[in-house]
């Protein structure tokens, strides 16, 4: 399953930093950041719970930058 996240990135190399993180996280197949279009998408592995991944996500994300932010 494919999902499409709003976020909140304040520079490109952050996005594509949390790009990274995003795709460390156990249950995210692929995940891909756009900067330009400040969104977030992510195929999710079957049998993972979407809301649990995209916690740990945004957890991930927050180490390399701290004011990133998802709309879950």
């Amino acid at each position: 399953m494919k999902k499409i996240f709003k976020i909140e990135v304040d520079c490109a190399n952050c996005a594509n930093l949390a790009e990274t993180e995003a795709n460390k996280v156990n249950g995210v197949m692929a995940a891909s950041v756009n900067f330009m279009t400040q969104k977030m998408e992510v195929e999710f592995k079957d049998g993972f719970d979407p809301d649990k991944v995209m916690r740990e996500v945004l957890k991930n994300c927050k180490k390399v930058e701290e004011d990133f932010e998802i709309d879950i």
